[in-house]
This record gives C-alpha cells, structure tokens and sequence, in this order.
C-alpha cells in the first residue's frame, strides 16, 4: 500500500483527564494504523475506553501523550462520525438534518437533494424525510445520524455503538448501511461496539479492556450481510 491509503496513525496515544490522585486515564498508550478500505471492529465494555479512542482518531480530543497523525484526510470534512446519543437538531426536519453536513461544506440545496435522498432510503428512512426529531422514535434518529453521514460520503466513518439502541433487524440494516457505503467509497469504517455479533461482521477486531487496546484478530471469513441475533 502507499502512504496514502494511511489515513490515521496512532503511535502509544494516550488520553487521560484530570490531574494528580483523581486523574483518569482513559487510553493507555494505543498504536493503531487505520487504511483506506479497513473494517475495523473496536470491542469492549462500556467504560474500556472504547469511545475515548474513537474521539481521539476524530480529533475530538488531543492526546496526552504519544501521537496522532492524519496523512491522508483533508480535515474534517473527510471523518464522518456516528455517536451514541441523538446528534439531530430539533429545528430542522429530517432532511435538512442529513443535508447538514454537505451544507457547512458549502454545498448547494440542489446538490444534496440525491445524496440524502439515497443515504435516507439506505437506512429504511424515507419515509420521515419531512418529520422532525421530536416526531421520531430514538431509533429513528439513530438511523437518520448514520444517513448524514453517509450523505457526507467521507473517507473515514468512525461509528460509536451505531445499533446499540436498535433491535436486531434495524440494526443488522444499519451496519449493512455502514458496510455498503464504506465499500461503494472506498472509505475506512471503524466501529465500537460491546456486541460480538456486531464485531463479528467486520475484517478486524481489536479489544479494549481498561483502555488498554489489544492485539488485532482476524476475522476468518466476515459475513457482508449477516444477522446481529
């Protein structure tokens, strides 16, 4: 591969908060290199410190020791981030939610209308295309955050717990949503989850246990459109 296909580098990132006895680290010293194309399963518990190094590839937070580089990303107009709360602006319909991201990067109306429209349809959200947030389930909105960013169409999809409050259908539709689009673009897609199942439908596994990031397993043979039940 060249060394464009390096779209982040971790290199013994740390991230810890606070200062003296009460002070937390949250990642211990990770080395992660994340390519164009990687499918990338980050396991864990809640508090592994899974989220944490999620934020520290985004660039939401800076380490506290080691470092972080991003050679091949333009800014963050090529990260595409899926959190675990709702993300949705109250104001905006579900449209216009989607479309923001393509909006801040100066798109014009008429150029995101097929991008929503196909990243909507994607996840199973047509329908709530005129709707506004308080009109749709938790769920919902969820699926709506993974359509704005695939509508973003970025180089790297960071995805935290994308079907943790999903039931089993909707999700396994929303992963195969993430999956399908990081494929279609050549995009890295990089997911925290505490779900095996989950885990089990990308190339690569790397468990968190107290912020520490383990070794990488390999997948034998990762299955595009599985079940997560």
């Amino acid at each position: 591969m060249s060394s464009t296909d390096l779209l982040v580098s971790c290199r013994d990132a740390a991230l810890t908060f606070g200062r003296g006895p009460t002070a937390v680290v949250a990642v211990h010293g990770a080395d992660l290199d994340v390519r164009s194309g990687d499918r990338l399963a980050v396991v864990g518990p809640s508090g592994s410190g899974k989220s944490s190094l999620l934020h520290l590839l985004a660039g939401l937070e800076r380490p506290t020791g080691g470092t972080i580089t991003r050679p091949g990303l333009d800014g963050p107009r090529d990260i595409g981030l899926v959190f675990q709360a709702d993300s949705l602006i109250p104001a905006l319909d579900i449209t216009e939610n989607t479309a923001l991201p393509l909006v801040l990067a100066g798109r014009l109306q008429e150029e995101t209308r097929r991008p929503v429209a196909e990243a909507l349809d994607l996840v199973g959200a047509a329908g709530l295309a005129d709707r506004l947030p308080d009109e749709i389930s938790g769920g919902q909105a969820q699926r709506v955050a993974v359509a704005r960013v695939l509508a973003q169409a970025p180089r790297l999809i960071l995805a935290d717990e994308p079907t943790g409050r999903l039931d089993h259908a909707t999700g396994a539709r929303v992963l195969d949503a993430l999956i399908a689009a990081a494929d279609r673009t050549g995009a890295a897609l990089v997911v925290t989850t505490h779900d095996p199942a989950v885990a089990a439908r990308l190339t690569v596994r790397r468990s968190m246990r107290d912020g520490r990031l383990l070794a990488p397993e390999t997948a034998d043979a990762p299955n595009p459109r599985g079940s997560l039940s």
